[in-house]
C-alpha cells in the first residue's frame, strides 16, 4: 500500500525565491500531463510564465497542494474561489503523473479541494480536464456540442464523484508562418467588411492608459459574454486600476502579450480585443488568449479582423514561432469558424465539468 499525504505548498512571490522549488516542480507535473494528453509539448509553460497568474491574491486567490513520493512531487491540485460578494463558485484541478495513478492520490487530492469548497460554502465546483481520444461509447456535453470517451479513466473518475459534463472545449493549432499575401488579403477583406466605423489599434505589453477603462469593461464582459453552458460562471468585475495592477504583475513574465483592439470610431470606445501570449524563445508556440467582440457590435466581421490583424503583427514583429495554439467551446461555432478559416486544426479536447455542493 502506498503511503502519502496531501500537503499545501507555498506560492512564491518571485521565481528566484528560496521557497519556489515546490511551485516549479508542480508546473513540471502540469507540463508532463499536458504533453502526454495532447501529444505535443507546445502547451508547455515555464514556472516564471505561470507565476503572475497565481499572484492576484485579491481577486482570484489560489491554494496549491501536492503529493510527494520518495521526495518527488507526483501529483498537484489547486483550489481557486470567486471573491465577489454573493458568488458561490470555486474552481479546482487535480493532476497525477501517469506512472503514479491508481494509488488513491487523485482521490485524496480531490477530497481535499472539494472539502475546501464546502468549508467556503461554495454551491458548485468547476473543473477543466483534458480527455484524450479513445474507443467505444462517448459522453456528450450538456450543450449538445462535443463529447469525450466514456471509458476514459478521468471521465469515469469524475462521473463517480458526481460531476456533470457541461461543455467541451477544442484545442487547436495554427501552423506558422502564414503566407504574407494571404494574411494581408484577409486583413483587407475583414476591414472592408467592418467598414469605416471601426478602426484597429495594437500594442505590446501594458494597456495604454487611455484604453484602461474600456479594457476593464471588455475583461468584465469576457466573463459574461463567452459561452459557458451550464457552468454558470460568475461575473468577474474589472476596473481600470485592476487592469493596471495586472500589468504590474506581468512585468516579470518572460512572455509578451500582443493585443489588437477595435475602436468604434463614432463613440470613441473599444468594442473588441484579442491577445497573443508570445514566449521569448522563437522555437516555442505562441498562445491565442481571449478574443471578444461586444454583443452589440457583432455581425461586422470584427472577430476575423482582430484575429488576422494580430497574427500579422506577430509575424512582422516576432517572427519565427512555429505555431499558435488556442481553445474554444465547441458550441462557439462562430469563433471556431473564424479559426478554421484561418487554418487552425484540432489537437485535442477537454471537458468542463460541474459538481453541485449544496
Amino acid at each position: 500500500m502506498t503511503t502519502f499525504s496531501v500537503e499545501e505548498l507555498p506560492v512564491p512571490d518571485r521565481i528566484e525565491d528560496d521557497d519556489a522549488a515546490d511551485f516549479i516542480e508542480t508546473i513540471e507535473v502540469r507540463n508532463s500531463i499536458e504533453a502526454a494528453s495532447y501529444g505535443t509539448n507546445e502547451l508547455t509553460m515555464t514556472a516564471a510564465e505561470t507565476l503572475p497568474y497565481w499572484l492576484d491574491r485579491e481577486h482570484s486567490p489560489r491554494r496549491l497542494f501536492g503529493v510527494r513520493l520518495d521526495g518527488r512531487i507526483v501529483g498537484r491540485a489547486y483550489y481557486e474561489k470567486s471573491v465577489a460578494e454573493g458568488d458561490q463558485v470555486a474552481w479546482s484541478a487535480v493532476e497525477v503523473l501517469p506512472g503514479f495513478r491508481g494509488r488513491g492520490i487523485g482521490t485524496a487530492m480531490a477530497d481535499t479541494v472539494e472539502q475546501l469548497a464546502r468549508d467556503d460554502a461554495r454551491a458548485r465546483l468547476l473543473v477543466y480536464v483534458v480527455s484524450p481520444d479513445g474507443p467505444g461509447e462517448r459522453l456528450t456535453a450538456a450543450t449538445g456540442f462535443g463529447s469525450v470517451p466514456l471509458q476514459n479513466p478521468e471521465v469515469r473518475f469524475l462521473l463517480a464523484r458526481g460531476y456533470t459534463l457541461e461543455q467541451v472545449e477544442r484545442g487547436s493549432r495554427l501552423a506558422l508562418p502564414i503566407d504574407p499575401d494571404l494574411l494581408h488579403g484577409w486583413v483587407a477583406a475583414a476591414s472592408a467588411r467592418s467598414g469605416p466605423d471601426y478602426a484597429v489599434h495594437s500594442w505590446a505589453g501594458r494597456v495604454p492608459e487611455r484604453w484602461r477603462e474600456d479594457m476593464a469593461t471588455m475583461y468584465t464582459r469576457m466573463s459574461t459574454d463567452a459561452p459557458s453552458a451550464g457552468l454558470a460562471e460568475p461575473e468577474d468585475p474589472w476596473t481600470a486600476q485592476r487592469v493596471s495592477d495586472d500589468d504590474d504583475r506581468h512585468e516579470a513574465n518572460p512572455r509578451t502579450l500582443l493585443t489588437a483592439v477595435v475602436e468604434h470610431v463614432p463613440s470613441g470606445h473599444l468594442v473588441g480585443y484579442t491577445s497573443l501570449s508570445v514566449p521569448p524563445e522563437t522555437d516555442r508556440a505562441a498562445s491565442q488568449e481571449d478574443t471578444l467582440v461586444l454583443r452589440e457590435h457583432r455581425g461586422h466581421r470584427l472577430g476575423m479582423l482582430l484575429k488576422v490583424a494580430n497574427l500579422d503583427i506577430l509575424q512582422r514583429e516576432r517572427p519565427g514561432h512555429p505555431s499558435v495554439t488556442t481553445f474554444n467551446a465547441e458550441e462557439n461555432r462562430h469563433m471556431l469558424q473564424v479559426n478554421e478559416d484561418v487554418g487552425f486544426v484540432p489537437i485535442g479536447y477537454e471537458g468542463a465539468w460541474r459538481k453541485p455542493l449544496s
